[in-house]
């Protein structure tokens, strides 16, 4: 933690951070539109992960489902990275030095690592998750996983502001 307190330091006295530190209005636009992000990839993966988990939208295929919300997922998780990096600029020790950021950090890889898996098995095969009732039950399991991952996601991001840091 010494290195990223050293790192944080470095970069709250940076001209950018400075800068941004500078303009009162930029923290609640930023965070509005991180939740605004926040939003959008709960409600997208949500619509996924109801319909790998055989509850919602049956009509239509797994395959078509998620070709409709998985690009609203990673446009959100962009805007998300991105006003993130805005976030930490502004006041780096505060993610920097907090483990549970590096928690958050943790579970987006894990979730977005399942989200690729679960493409690419639809992409080589889209009746993959319904071919038996193996990968049915599977799915509902994924479908689980990938839930509780997301809101873990969110959790973590908001205890961030409760924890204290590592410092």
């Amino acid at each position: 933690m010494h290195a990223l307190k050293g790192i944080s330091d470095w970069l709250a006295a940076s001209p950018a951070s400075l800068t941004l530190q500078g303009v009162s209005w930029i923290v609640p636009a930023v965070q509005t539109l991180h939740i605004l992000a926040i939003a959008a990839v709960l409600t997208s993966a949500s619509m996924i992960n109801l319909r790998l988990a055989g509850v919602g939208a049956r009509a239509q295929s797994l395959a078509a489902v998620a070709a409709r919300f998985a690009p609203w997922v990673w446009s959100a998780v962009v805007v998300l990275a991105l006003s993130g990096a805005i976030l930490i600029l502004i006041e780096p020790a505060r993610p920097l030095t907090n483990p549970v950021f590096f928690l958050k950090l943790a579970l987006i890889m894990a979730v977005a690592l399942l989200m690729v898996a679960i493409s690419l098995l639809l992409r080589r095969d889209e009746l993959y998750w319904e071919r038996s009732r193996t990968r049915r039950t599977l799915a509902w399991s994924v479908a689980a996983l990938s839930s509780l991952l997301w809101i873990g996601v969110i959790c973590a991001g908001r205890w961030i502001a409760y924890t204290l840091s590592g410092t």
